[in-house]
This record gives structure tokens, C-alpha cells and sequence, in this order.
């Protein structure tokens, strides 16, 4: 009987089956799915098969996946850790301060997610909080990344200012919600699913966000669609890309590759390179080159707030 994974705690799953039913479910057998090294096979969004075994279920296959969220996993940097799979988007919350999401892990994860397949909304949460320095360093955001064509949404969950926007958005799709831990992730989704996941302060000493997610879940919401809550994640490595082809993932970068002088351009040394060129006369943002340097240079190094 075929199924889809709403919630993965460690090698325990949640399932709702076709005709409706929700099982706990474990995995039989070993998984290695489309040769990805991953430290949980199964993951939230998957469709699966599952046999009934009593009042629960196992889990004998994965379907083929469309797309899948990841990140390098922390302790072991040779595999990676599948935070949702078969999405139709990711929104990428951020916020400008308390805690202040970088470029560089802005940058980084829309590589990622782009080489996957599944597009990307950035929202700004926590407008509440942002000071006269916050405001400048948003509007070089919404140009930055406006103008290479990624879509900017701005709002504050807290006091519910923009929500109707982001709740069409949501309408009708299956998202994940991911960024750091206390962007307002949870907040979020307790406006949008009437789950009421807990939610924590910003440590003002280390501007970081505590964890309050512990694994992935799916929940339905009221416009038809489903939204998918991950735990916080402090660091972002991108992987399975080759060094050549990370440019393509930038699409101010790929927009121009046909002009470079060489056809394997990788932008960094070659002489007659029109990103290079672009650069140099404004028109390619200089923090995006330098996220581009610092993936190309060290994929394996993580990315930290």
C-alpha cells in the first residue's frame, strides 16, 4: 500500500496510507536511495510503500523522489542530512537581526536547493525588530537578490503584518520551512496550521536562536496545502556539485556564461570573463562572487549563521 511521510523522528515515521489512515511505521531492510549517502534514509514528504503489520506499518521502499531539501551533516562530513523531499518550494526565512541571517548561508543554500530542483522564496521575518542599520542592509537584500530573480517577501509573525501575502503563496503547494534556529519558523507555522509548536527567545549574549524543532513534520493547512516544519539548521555545506558547474547555480552567473571567452569558464582567473566583468562594473553584486569564491574554494567548510 502506497504512502506519504508526514513526520520522522530517528527511524520512527508517521504515514498517512491512500485510503486515508495514519501509521506508525518502521523501516525494513537496509535503504540506499538513488546512491545518496545519507544519514536518514526516509524522510518527510517521501512516498512510500508500506506492508501492515498489525496496527502499524513497515516501510519496504522509497518511490523516486522529484527533488529533495539536504544539508552536509555536521558530525560526519562524507553524508549528508535529507531535511524534506518531494516540495514544490522552499521558503527560506531570514531575518536582519536577532538573530541576523548572513548573505553568505543565504547564498549557499539557494545553490543547494537550485541544484535539486526546488525553488526558492526568501521571507524576512521579524520586521518588528528591525533597527535604522537593519532597514539599510534590507533594502541591499530585496536588490541583491530581487534583480537576479528570486522573490522577496517581508513580514513580522509576531504581530501578523503581511501574513495574507505569505498565505497565498502557500496556497495550494507543499513548502518546507527552513533557516536558522529563531527566525520565527515555528511562529509561523502555528499562524498557518494551528499546530502550536513551541517557541523560545533569542539569546540576546550570542544572537542565536535556541532549538525548538526536533525533526521534520508535514501539516495541512487551510488553502489546500501542506507545510513542512524542520529543525533550525546552524550550518549549511553544500554537496553532490561538481566545482564546475557551481556557477550555474547562480543565475546572474549563468546569464552570462555564454559571454565568456572560454566555454568552461569558471570565473576566477580567465582572462576575457564576462562575470568577472560584470563585477568589476556593478552588475553582479560583490558579496554574491564571494560566496561563489567561497563555495568554489571549500565546499566541505560549513556556513555559519
Amino acid at each position: 500500500m502506497k504512502g506519504k511521510v508526514l513526520k520522522s523522528v530517528g527511524k520512527n515515521y508517521i504515514v498517512r496510507l491512500e485510503d486515508g489512515r495514519v501509521l506508525a511505521c518502521g523501516l525494513r531492510g537496509v535503504f540506499r536511495h538513488q546512491s545518496i549517502r545519507s544519514t536518514n534514509p526516509v524522510v518527510v514528504g517521501d512516498e512510500v510503500t508500506v506492508v501492515l503489520d498489525g496496527e502499524a506499518g513497515v516501510i519496504t521502499a522509497i518511490h523516486d523522489r522529484r527533488n529533495a531539501i539536504m544539508r552536509k551533516s555536521v558530525n560526519l562530513s562524507k553524508q549528508i542530512h535529507l531535511l524534506a523531499a518531494n516540495v514544490d518550494q522552499a521558503i527560506l526565512v531570514v531575518t536582519m537581526r536577532a538573530p541576523k541571517t548572513s548573505l553568505e548561508f543565504i547564498d549557499r543554500f539557494l545553490v543547494s536547493a537550485s541544484a535539486f530542483g526546488v525553488p526558492v522564496i526568501i521571507l524576512v521575518n521579524k520586521l518588528d525588530v528591525i533597527d535604522q542599520k537593519s532597514k539599510s542592509e534590507l533594502a541591499d537584500l530585496m536588490g541583491i537578490y530581487e534583480v537576479i530573480g528570486y522573490k522577496v517577501e517581508l513580514c513580522s509573525a509576531t504581530e501578523k503584518k503581511n501574513l495574507q501575502e505569505v498565505e497565498s503563496i502557500l496556497q495550494g503547494k507543499t513548502s518546507v520551512l527552513v533557516g536558522h534556529s529563531g527566525v520565527g519558523k515555528s511562529t509561523l507555522l502555528n499562524h498557518f496550521t494551528g499546530a502550536d509548536q513551541k517557541v523560545k527567545q533569542v539569546s540576546e549574549q550570542h544572537d542565536q536562536g535556541q532549538h525548538t524543532t526536533t525533526f521534520a513534520e508535514m501539516f495541512s493547512i487551510a488553502n489546500e496545502g501542506f507545510l513542512i516544519d524542520t529543525p533550525g539548521i546552524k550550518g549549511l555545506g553544500v554537496v553532490e556539485i561538481e566545482k564546475s558547474e557551481i556557477g550555474n547555480y547562480f543565475p546572474e552567473f549563468f546569464r552570462l556564461k555564454t559571454d565568456c571567452k572560454f566555454h568552461n569558464c569558471v570565473h576566477i582567473n580567465e582572462p576575457g570573463c564576462a562575470v568577472k566583468q560584470a563585477l568589476e562594473c556593478g552588475s553582479v553584486a560583490s558579496s554574491r562572487y564571494r560566496s561563489y569564491l567561497s563555495i568554489y574554494n571549500s565546499e566541505d567548510k560549513e556556513i555559519y549563521r
